[in-house]
């Protein structure tokens, strides 16, 4: 057997995405929310709060870039426990900002910069987590385990949601505009808190290990990757382009388009995403399961084939008058875009050597996800509002897979081969 970390090691590395999730998505769901807190309202309001997210996100290729470094560099513990930090902070920063009603646009300004923070951080986050479960797990069993990161994700995109939907629920507009708003970003900064000090537990990742002990580190790991690792860039970044634009449009998304097309209130709609967030966490294992027993390709084609098939049929199966059929159309969303998520996160880490591995994954995941993920909610609710076709974000995902479907029927199998 392959030398390993401990299962405890494991568990609190796959489960602590759930906070980075929770952090980083709360914003999506919570837009229509913010948008008048830190905006004061008005029609174009919830664009501009969808564009600050978008304009943060591109924070996130830098701080991969940073905390690849120190992945590669230092380890991934120390990586892990750092990006982790300045979560918090930022998150608890958040909680405590004044409102466009006390210092007006100011107060703007200063929820787009605590968002940069966030994407700076979060950019050494999943990928940095994903290198470790890769590294760390048994070779016949990665698809699972870092499946379960994937899963844990959700799990905080679904506590999110949910939190969410319960302070809207809960509380009044007056009081969700005064204090309300606050107790989602508390409650991320308390479990954000909590994940550092189970981090502190971990174990340094075996290949790291080895590497260090051998005296093989390298120094400039971001050039290694880029000038040996090229084809493993484009391939990553492909695999992370299509997991971002069926996440970040077919789930997160979905809230603000049912509200904004006028299909349902704030708050059935974030139930809606709850019931969908719920599927995808139940689907995600079982793709990683397949993953290890079939293999990535075959996965990634089959994901692509259905992602370029259905969402235009889905989004405007949801844009109708039928609750009925937006839970349908967002469950059969989020399930594609879990099946992605699932196998696309061990397909990336992959695609890299252990001396680059954090660098190369960080650069070539988030380039991918500030682009089609951070961008796309803001392009499809603009593109939206410009055209009155409820179906364009479908057709957004829909070009984005076709796109990239012949990088994965040429790309070569990066399971491990089975006895």
């Amino acid at each position: 057997m392959a030398h390993r970390v401990s299962n405890k090691s494991l568990v609190v590395a796959a489960l602590s995405t759930v906070v980075e999730w929770y952090d980083f998505t709360l914003y999506l769901y919570f837009a229509t929310v913010l948008s008048r807190v830190f905006f004061g309202g008005g029609e174009a309001s919830l664009a501009t709060t969808l564009g600050g997210f978008a304009v943060a996100y591109l924070m996130r290729p830098v701080g991969a870039v940073v905390f690849g470094h120190i992945g590669d560099r230092r380890g991934r513990r120390p990586m892990l426990l750092l990006s982790m930090l300045v979560m918090s902070v930022a998150m608890l920063a958040t909680a405590l900002l004044p409102t466009h009603a006390q210092i007006g646009a100011a107060a703007g300004w200063l929820l787009f910069g605590l968002r940069c923070v966030m994407g700076f951080s979060v950019g050494g986050e999943y990928t940095g987590v994903i290198a470790y479960l890769l590294e760390g797990s048994r070779p016949e069993r990665r698809g699972l385990i870092a499946s379960l990161a994937a899963a844990a994700s959700e799990v905080g995109a679904l506590l999110a949601v949910a939190v969410a939907a319960l302070t809207v629920s809960l509380m009044s507009e007056a009081e969700l505009q005064s204090w309300g708003w606050r107790i989602p970003f508390f409650v991320g900064a308390a479990l954000a808190g909590a994940v550092w000090f189970a981090r502190s537990t971990m174990e340094e990742s075996p290949d790291f290990e080895r590497l260090r002990d051998a005296g093989t580190l390298e120094l400039n790991p971001l050039a290694h990757a880029v000038s040996r690792q090229r084809a493993g860039l484009a391939r990553a970044f492909a695999i992370s382009a299509l997991g971002s634009i069926t996440y970040y449009v077919g789930i997160t998304y979905v809230p603000a388009f049912l509200t904004s097309i006028g299909s349902m209130s704030e708050a059935d709609s974030l139930w809606l995403s709850t019931v969908a967030a719920i599927a995808v966490i139940l689907v995600t294992p079982l793709v990683g399961l397949l993953s290890d027993r079939f293999g990535r390709k075959p996965a990634l084609v089959v994901l692509a084939m259905l992602s370029a098939a259905l969402p235009i049929t889905l989004f405007s199966l949801m844009a109708g008058a039928s609750a009925n059929n937006a839970l349908l159309g967002a469950v059969l969303l989020a399930l594609v875009a879990g099946g992605v998520s699932a196998v696309g996160a061990i397909a990336t880490g992959e695609q890299f050597t252990e001396e680059s591995r954090a660098s190369g994954l960080g650069l070539g995941y988030t380039l991918a996800t500030a682009i089609f993920g951070g961008l796309t909610p803001w392009v499809a609710q603009l593109l939206l509002d410009r055209t009155g076709w409820p179906e364009m974000p479908g057709l957004m995902i829909a070009v984005v897979a076709i796109a990239v479907l012949p990088v994965f029927v040429l790309m070569r199998e990066t399971a491990p081969r089975r006895a």
